[in-house]
């Protein structure tokens, strides 16, 4: 994976849309399935989301599910080959928010725009949170933490989780 000086992924960030992969890992068990959150800091303050990131220069989308699963979680996820999305949902800055949304919902990044690929998977393992997650935490379906990043209650409403 190659790197970018801090200023130049700034200005980046600040210029053009970035490709993401957005996740919730999922688990089935005797108390029937259950998907998984992550606590962490973010711009709002510690708060509650889903998983994922960028999508690096020559990586696949399934190569860059794995590498954000494992940073964050030290898990591995059940994909295809080719994993396609379950959603593709669109984080925006305020600034940059589209003004003829006829009705459509956004998550909020006041860092950047980005193109979420969005994925429920179920992850192989089980979970530690490190890196950006100080807490990892599993969920009834329907059922939502307080604290959510804003939009992160919309993303999991349309992966119907």
């Amino acid at each position: 994976m190659r790197f970018l000086p801090a200023d130049l992924y700034r200005q980046i960030e600040q210029s053009i849309p970035l490709a993401c992969v957005d996740f919730v890992p999922a688990r089935e068990g005797s108390q029937g399935r259950k998907y998984g959150l992550i606590q962490r800091d973010s711009p709002f303050g510690v708060v509650w989301c889903h998983l994922g990131g960028r999508i690096s220069r020559g990586e696949s989308i399934r190569e860059a599910l794995l590498r954000h699963a494992g940073d964050t979680l030290a898990v591995g996820l059940d994909l295809p080959a080719d994993p396609q999305p379950d959603y593709v949902y669109q984080w925006f800055p305020p600034s940059d928010r589209p003004a003829d949304t006829a009705g459509l919902r956004f998550g909020d990044d006041p860092r950047k725009h980005a193109i979420g690929l969005s994925f429920v998977a179920c992850a192989l393992g089980d979970p530690q949170p490190r890196n950006e997650a100080h807490a990892f935490e599993w969920f009834a379906i329907g059922d939502r933490p307080t604290g959510l990043w804003p939009g992160c209650g919309t993303l999991l409403d349309r992966l119907g989780v």
